[in-house]
């Protein structure tokens, strides 16, 4: 009777034990199935797919992997015009300027330049990738998200080229299109349509000249560290007075196939799937009519006589992308017979101000 009732503790004794391991064993799984999904969860933004559906339920993926676009340049050098005509083709969303990317850009690159900041960083283990993998998931977002799905998307804010470089490494295989302009036009604009930019005196040709020449100065040398492969600088003059070679070129750089919609972006304004511009944006009142050759010379006769005459030394950029600081007036080219043509129809103001732009006109 003792053997037995000894027998029966060793049996129970032995399958409790069994019970308590395979317990202890099942929860052991469990922790590591929830620290596996929790190391999943934290490396998710490096690898997840925004998935967007049109009006036509077609769906579309984007990553990080994708072959954005990026648009830039130092303001009132053609980038409106040229998101607009890129927006014309079908397969190309650009839409506004989202504003808030090139300012989370700076505030990236301002945590990094400040030794003292990154350190503070990198002890509450916000590390380069934590940030890298944050900007990442938020501008793609912001991208994908302010407009309607396509296959391509473009962003274009003019000083997000300033991070270009960082952008490509966010974006391996992104690439830009950096707008480079006659400095003399491009101020002249800023100063004569009053468009606030921060650091620029607007009551200064000279002031402008200066920030001008530092700014594409920045943006033209992380162009060239990108590469040609990556990043394409594309001169106003060129673009409008010969559309059609230009585009060809920038579609081929692209990779992107030819439609004739990029050389008539006006006639898509505010329609679906054409172009979609607001008024409130300061270069909407002339992206509206055809390409041609109005603002081209605006700024002659314009810019006081001391600054011209220190023009070379003022903005050295100007020879530096080609341009002669002392012709006045300069020789661009000659137009394309199109851009003629369209030249003449706006100067008889024979377009159409279409009537669905968002807000309020300003000119």
């Amino acid at each position: 009777m003792r053997v037995t009732m000894r027998r029966v503790l060793l049996v129970v004794g032995s399958v409790v034990a069994l019970m308590v391991t395979l317990h202890l064993g099942q929860q052991v799984l469990e922790c590591q199935q929830v620290l596996s999904e929790r190391r999943h969860r934290l490396m998710r933004p490096e690898n997840e797919e925004l998935i967007m559906m049109d009006s036509n339920h077609i769906e579309y993926r984007y990553s990080k992997e994708m072959p954005l676009i990026f648009i830039g340049g130092v303001p009132r050098s053609g980038t409106t015009l040229m998101r607009a005509m890129l927006d014309a083709h079908p397969e190309v969303r650009c839409g506004e300027e989202t504003r808030i990317i090139p300012r989370v850009l700076a505030m990236r690159q301002a945590w990094s330049k400040s030794g003292r900041e990154k350190m503070r960083l990198d002890e509450a283990g916000v590390t380069d990738q934590v940030l890298d993998a944050a900007m990442q998931a938020f501008i793609l977002e912001v991208i994908a998200k302010h407009g309607e799905p396509a296959r391509y998307l473009c962003n274009k804010d003019p000083f997000t080229l300033k991070s270009s470089v960082y952008l490509s490494r966010l974006f391996p295989n992104s690439k830009f299109l950096l707008m480079v302009r006659d400095g003399r036009a491009s101020v002249h604009s800023m100063i004569t349509r009053k468009v606030t930019i921060a650091g620029f005196d607007l009551n200064s040709y000279r002031d402008c000249l200066t920030k001008w020449n530092k700014a594409i100065e920045v943006m033209y040398s992380q162009c060239l560290e990108i590469g040609r492969s990556r990043c394409l600088p594309v001169y106003y003059e060129q673009l409008v007075l010969h559309p059609e070679q230009s585009m060809h070129a920038i579609m081929k750089f692209l990779d992107i196939s030819w439609s004739d919609t990029v050389l008539h972006h006006e006639e898509l304004i505010g329609k679906p799937g054409g172009v979609s511009l607001s008024k409130i944006e300061r270069s909407t009142d002339q992206v509206i009519k055809p390409v041609n050759m109005e603002a081209l010379s605006k700024w002659i006769g314009h810019i006081p006589g001391d600054v011209l005459q220190d023009m070379a030394h003022i903005a050295p950029m100007l020879a530096r992308l080609g341009y002669d600081p002392y012709a006045n007036p300069p020789n661009y080219g000659h137009p394309d017979p199109l851009v003629v043509n369209n030249t003449h129809r706006v100067l008889k103001g024979d377009y159409k101000t279409p009537a669905n732009l968002k807000g309020h006109l300003q000119v």
